[in-house]
């Protein structure tokens, strides 16, 4: 016997509420890991460094967590970049050395290839902790990174971008893929078995 209206209507309610729950369930999901990462407290470290892109948002944001929390050290991520301009216009512009100035050009420019350059910087500075500034859908990915690549302290504090709801949907769909990524092909993944 062929299904009454009533039985499919029903059946295909029960389809769009279960997709309509699923897509809420994965909208909080990724609101959480991708714009409320806030951290619930922070405190002083060695150094602040700024992630390279979208410095017109980043490079504020650290520049004041230094300033409130009296941080010798800035270290930026000097990429030559369109959206790291202002960054790139402030290690173009500074005189080296500098003991207050450390810009790193990544090998690669990506998350991965700063991660390297500051488990490296970490390293020869001796530091044992550092705040790592970049924009809010990028804090948890990042931080995954950095921290598979050092003992160190790492407190991730995040920027916070003026996206458009088409913006977001693209970021929680990078990031999303990013941090799967991160997880399956960690980073410095012999630095474990180095220390």
């Amino acid at each position: 016997m062929p299904p009454s209206v009533a039985a499919v209507n029903t059946a295909t309610r029960r389809v769009l509420a279960f997709a309509v729950g699923g897509l809420l369930l994965a909208l909080i999901i990724a609101t959480q890991m991708f714009v409320n990462v806030d951290p619930l407290s922070v405190h002083r470290t060695d150094a602040v460094i700024m992630l390279g892109g979208a410095a017109s948002e980043r490079l504020p944001v650290a520049r004041q967590f230094q300033a409130e929390f009296h941080i010798p050290i800035l270290v930026i991520s000097h990429t030559d970049t369109v959206g790291n301009r202002s960054a790139d216009e402030t290690c173009n512009s500074a005189a080296f050395p500098n003991p207050d100035l450390i810009c790193f050009r990544p090998p690669d420019l990506d998350t991965r290839g700063e991660a390297e350059s500051i488990s490296r910087l970490i390293e020869a500075n001796g530091w044992k902790s550092v705040t790592v500034v970049t924009s809010s859908y990028h804090v948890t990915r990042a931080g995954r990174l950095i921290g598979q690549c050092t003992t160190a302290d790492v407190q991730m504090v995040a920027s916070h971008p003026d996206l458009d709801v088409f913006q977001w949907i693209r970021r929680f769909v990078i990031e999303t893929g990013g941090l799967i990524d991160a997880t399956f092909r960690p980073e410095c993944a012999n630095h474990g078995a180095e220390m």
